[in-house]
């Protein structure tokens, strides 16, 4: 969906994006990568506004982040 623009379920062009974001305390959606809420990366959430259909995406530039944590299993 974030790509396409399309939903693959119902094939809706209805898409919003919902920003991830990190809180107090951790909060929010996101993926902490260390010991504290300063290494978390932001998860963000495709909607399909006809179906209900969600996808959730970390952006490109995170994603180096999230291959070197310590946290990150094989």
């Amino acid at each position: 969906m974030k790509n396409t623009k399309l939903c693959p379920k119902c094939k809706s062009t209805n898409i919003v994006r919902i920003d991830g974001y990190t809180g107090a305390y951790g909060v929010g959606n996101n993926v902490i990568t260390g010991n504290t809420v300063f290494s978390a990366v932001n998860v963000n959430r495709y909607v399909c506004c006809q179906c209900g259909f969600t996808e959730e995406w970390i952006d490109r530039e995170d994603i180096e982040k999230i291959e070197n944590s310590k946290k990150a299993k094989r």
